[in-house]
């Protein structure tokens, strides 16, 4: 089958956000899939699903940014779609080694307006049809691969039905193709509804690779699989993220955020609020047994009274009006504790991208996240962490760079405890520091490795004839 044309590039988006109008050359198509990793050029064509909204979450933002460049740098002339929220289909453009390379966007909503092409339901009728020129069907019927990762942490029903069947249909959308489905480094459940839980358990069985990002994720994915776990294919893996790459935010910026960082000798603390864990109506969800915006604020008075810490205080989801925004959260907390202090407290300012908040995550002495990714870009470049968990999500990353001692359960842990953990995280940084300095390199390696052994794999089913998957 030969691959169908696609639009060249438009206006350029970059993270999210419209850019200066430039052409680029288009990536070749790679022809015939069993020929495209033949003797000839490797062109392979990819599907990437599962990072809608990484211009306004930066945890998904940071997964789409880093999947992206590592499948880049390793194919350069990859034919890559990200599908996004966004409408229609758009040029865009991904940081891979400092520079900024073209790619492809294409809108996809779990939507009830049948009538529009971005809609799941409208990409299924068109498939029973024939197509229908589809432009998002043309694009997974074109791949070599479906990468999807479910945003990291939604191939579960913690968020809801509606969530867990948003993420549930660019993989079935892959299966009912025939197109190789790879699920990257990601947690599975948990699972409330056995009914869900079922369906999960279908769509791993259909994919050609599945890729856990931590041990207690892989167990989990074990579980679901049961007698049907695959060792080749089934893999312990690395929360991709970790090789996200940092950039200097724009001069100005910079060099204000430099200038604040050197202006007093002592340490500085990075503190993550969550719009998740301000709300009761979100705690109560969660089952958490201590309130996640006033841990936050003792930790931080008790940061000011007792040592002579600044603190930067760090969003990581944007969605001003919304429920889960962090930015409404932190100017809360940034205000209150500037009152006392204003000279030591400073809020991260609104519109940087993943790499320029790990940018600035990196250059404090301590962190403490609510948002595991913002604890990721922590962790990744060797800055001592804590966290501040609501789901078994944060245990396993965690552990992986043998930081699990600093995980403070908010659901199972009262007030005293886990201000006790955070202080004492914060009290033994230097020997965390020294802990992660020996082992992030390692996880570095490895998240390099996996998509090496993702392009085998999808190089081998590109090659192999089609075959029936059946998903329960």
């Amino acid at each position: 089958m030969v691959r169908r044309d696609v639009p060249g590039p438009g206006p350029v988006i970059r993270d999210g956000v419209p850019r200066t109008l430039r052409r680029s050359t288009p990536r070749r198509g790679s022809g015939d899939r069993a020929a495209a990793f033949g003797d000839g050029p490797v062109t392979p064509t990819v599907c990437l699903f599962g990072v809608a909204a990484g211009h306004r979450n930066l945890g998904v933002g940071a997964l789409r940014a880093a999947a992206a460049a590592e499948l880049i740098k390793r194919e350069p002339d990859c034919r890559l779609t990200v599908f996004d929220e966004g409408w229609g289909q758009r040029a865009g453009e991904v940081l891979v080694a400092g520079r900024w390379v073209p790619i492809e966007l294409c809108g996809v909503r779990n939507s009830r307006r049948l009538h529009r092409r971005e809609s799941y339901l409208n990409m299924r009728l068109s498939a029973a049809l024939g197509g229908l020129g589809n432009p998002g069907l043309a694009r997974i019927d074109a791949a070599d691969a479906v990468f999807d990762i479910s945003g990291g942490d939604s191939f579960s029903d913690l968020y809801g039905e509606h969530r867990f069947h948003t993420v549930a249909w660019p993989k079935r959308l892959a299966v009912l193709r025939r197109r190789p489905l790879v699920l990257l480094p990601q947690t599975y459940g948990p699972f409330r509804s056995p009914k869900l839980r079922a369906q999960a358990a279908g769509l791993l069985r259909a994919a050609a690779m599945a890729w856990a990002r931590d041990a207690d994720s892989y167990q989990a994915m074990l579980e679901l699989l049961g007698d049907d776990a695959d060792p080749a294919r089934h893999r312990l893996g690395v929360d991709v993220a970790f090789a996200l790459e940092p950039r200097e935010p724009d001069e100005a910026l910079r060099d204000l955020l430099a200038e604040w960082f050197a202006a007093a000798p002592g340490p500085v603390a990075g503190i993550n609020i969550s719009g998740l864990l301000t709300r009761p109506a979100h705690a109560a969800g969660f089952g958490l047994a201590t309130d996640g915006g006033r841990v936050l604020l003792r930790l931080g008075e008790r940061l000011l009274a007792e040592s002579d810490a600044r603190l930067l205080i760090v969003p990581h989801v944007h969605t001003p009006g919304e429920a889960d925004d962090d930015v409404a959260a932190a100017r809360w907390l940034a205000d209150t504790l500037a009152a006392r202090h204003p000279d030591r407290v400073l809020r991260l300012p609104e519109g940087l991208d993943q790499h320029q908040t790990k940018w600035a995550i990196a250059r404090t002495d301590w962190f403490c996240g609510a948002r595991m990714h913002a604890t990721i870009a922590a962790l990744s470049s060797t800055v001592p962490s804590a966290v501040l968990a609501y789901s078994d999500k944060a245990r396993g990353v965690f552990a992986g760079v043998g930081q699990q001692g600093h995980v403070a359960d908010a659901r199972r842990l009262g007030d005293a405890e886990v201000d006790e953990l955070l202080w004492s995280s914060w009290t033994g940084r230097a020997r965390a520091r020294a802990e992660l300095t020996a082992r992030v390199p390692e996880m570095l390696r490895r998240a390099g490795e996996q998509m090496d052994e993702i392009l085998t794999c999808v190089r081998g089913e590109a090659a192999a004839p089609p075959r029936q998957r059946v998903v329960s």
